[in-house]
């Protein structure tokens, strides 16, 4: 049963058909999927949810998908842990860490996003898919789109990590390496989306691509028991990551899945690209562009397509916006693999130096349930790290040189 009714213009309204069209063609807002929520709650409850498989396609009448998933089967639901550790070392009552950085394929919650948009690829009849990235979409779409028998196009800035290089042209996709940043990669991309038909997911499928970025907002409430939480802390590239959790807990509640939404929304960025915070601090809804430079190369979109739906988004549910500097992501990084062993990607760090800032400043509550969407494994990134992590200690092949370096370490008190 088909469940979206069509696309809509988030700014002027008009609708158009379920195509592969991203753009009004009135006023050139992007347009969303649209759904028949009286439908939907005839055919989906607590219990029907329950019942299905742990991954991202238990919520399938909330996702744009006219039959049954084809792609990325095994995706989503990941853990969310209790960070009682960290808590502690915070000084915060109640702290959870949605961790997308394990179970996914590749490792990010790009999985979610990507096996919605293969699917719809495939409901399409593409034979071709292709997105720009700045790393872990480039992961994704080269493997899920591999398993699913797609040609694939992948761009990315010549200048991303080499870890995130070889992540992606291990699955053999055709890896085109564009001089310039992300914001040229796109426009580029827009350009061949063009004159080519292929499914560019975050393009010209885009409308039904974002909407699996719901999915974490729907396991966040399954997993706290049916509730949403005080607070949620989320990474900001384009910004569509944190509008999709706000509509996903918008969606329960008019599904009457929940019955109180209290649930504020904090966006985290780097300051060396945080186009949405500066917007946010300034009280603006101008979302000025800028010249990405940071470490968090993953969230370095200096023109974010959805900043200004992520401030709104922000706005309404009471949250704020803040950012980091580098170090402040790299100290982050290290301070939740030493409290609660896992290892985040740079974004991840963004989240956590973020949250920890909003505690300093009084925007969130130490009394709060809060959780932090850590959305990639540190492995992609783990270049920042040389040469700022824990000493090594180098010792030759017997007790007495052991003993020596085990000195130095009760010294230091570890």
């Amino acid at each position: 049963m088909k469940y979206v009714t069509g696309l809509r213009c988030r700014e002027c309204g008009r609708e158009y058909p379920v195509e592969p069209v991203y753009v009004c063609e009135f006023c050139f807002g992007p347009l969303e999927a649209v759904y028949d929520y009286t439908k939907i709650k005839k055919a989906l409850s607590k219990r029907t949810i329950e019942k299905r498989p742990k991954t991202l396609w238990r919520y399938k009448e909330l996702l744009p998908i006219d039959g049954e998933p084809q792609v990325g089967l095994s995706s989503g639901f990941t853990p969310l842990v209790r960070a009682e550790n960290l808590a502690k070392y915070l000084g915060v009552k109640e702290l959870y860490i949605k961790d997308d950085t394990t179970l996914h394929p590749t490792l990010s919650f790009k999985d979610r996003v990507v096996a919605v948009a293969l699917t719809k690829a495939k409901e399409f009849s593409f034979d071709t898919v292709a997105c720009a990235s700045t790393g872990n979409l480039a992961h994704a779409v080269s493997a899920h789109g591999a398993k699913a028998g797609f040609k694939r196009f992948i761009f990315i800035p010549a200048t991303l990590e080499h870890s995130k290089i070889i992540a992606s042209i291990v699955y053999e996709p055709n890896l085109v390496a564009v001089d310039g940043n992300y914001d040229d990669v796109n426009r580029l991309c827009s350009e061949i989306a063009n004159k080519y038909r292929w499914a560019f997911v975050n393009i010209n499928i885009r409308p039904f691509y974002a909407e699996g970025s719901k999915t974490i907002g729907f396991e966040i409430v399954e997993q706290l028991g049916w509730q949403s939480p005080d607070s949620i802390v989320v990474p900001c590239a384009s910004g569509s990551l944190l509008t999709k959790v706000w509509k996903a807990l918008k969606e329960f509640k008019e599904l009457g899945i929940i019955k109180n939404l209290k649930t504020k929304i904090y966006g985290a960025q780097a300051t060396g690209c945080c186009p949405i915070s500066t917007a946010f601090k300034l009280g603006t809804d101008v979302i000025r562009p800028v010249k990405p430079n940071t470490v968090a190369k993953s969230l370095a979109i200096g023109n974010p397509a959805d900043g200004y739906y992520a401030l709104q988004a922000v706005k309404e549910s009471g949250g704020a916006m803040e950012d980091v500097s580098d170090d402040e992501i790299i100290d982050a990084i290290k301070l939740l693999a030493k409290t609660e062993g896992i290892f985040a990607e740079t974004a991840g760090g963004v989240t956590l130096a973020t949250y920890i800032k909003l505690l300093k400043e009084g925007n969130i509550d130490r009394k709060d349930c809060t959780v932090l969407c850590i959305t990639g494994n540190g492995l992609k990134t783990s270049e920042v790290l040389y040469e700022r992590t824990a000493e090594i200690y180098h010792i030759k092949p017997n007790l007495a040189s052991f003993e020596e370096a085990l000195k130095r370490i009760n010294q230091k008190g570890r």
